[in-house]
């Protein structure tokens, strides 16, 4: 079901009450129509984590969406990314699972909570899934940092 309709994602949001100002979320989540829902629940009963939740549609679908999501690094790291290391994926959504694994694993070394590597993490997520350039790397605070406290603002390479 992952490799169909199953989604690895890291998003980096501003959030003044981080010591960067920056917060990083993580989730893997699967979506089906509704009618699926005791399919999501079996997939939250096997991990033994997340939640399923259904939402309506806004569009011309006459049925609702479910979701099982699982956010909680915790979980992730113990649960989520050593079944798929052991049971790989057979699309190209192993490439984003790949991704997904070495930005966990750095965020797992608290390395996300240092500029650089809130940076690499935010570097990966543009590999992943929408492949869109992160709103972390555009903003300006981001780019333009004093290295040190008394140093010239600089930008970074």
């Amino acid at each position: 079901m992952t490799d169909g309709e199953g989604c690895f994602s890291i998003c980096i949001v501003a959030h003044p009450g981080c010591a960067l100002g920056w917060q990083v979320q993580h989730e893997y989540s699967v979506t089906q129509a509704a009618a699926s829902l005791a399919a999501l629940d079996l997939i939250r009963r096997f991990f033994g984590c997340g939640r399923v939740i259904c939402n309506s549609r806004q569009d011309d679908h006459r049925q609702a969406l479910a979701r099982f999501s699982v956010k909680a690094r915790r979980d992730l790291l113990q649960r989520v990314i050593p079944f798929f290391d052991e049971y790989p994926l057979i699309t190209a959504k192993r490439l984003d699972y790949d991704v997904f694994r070495e930005a966990m694993r750095l965020i797992a070394e608290r390395r996300h909570l240092e500029p650089a590597g809130l940076a690499q993490v935010a570097a990966l997520t543009e590999r992943m899934n929408r492949r869109k350039r992160s709103r972390y790397l555009e903003s300006s605070e981001a780019i333009r940092r004093p290295s040190r406290p008394d140093a010239e603002t600089k930008i970074w390479s």
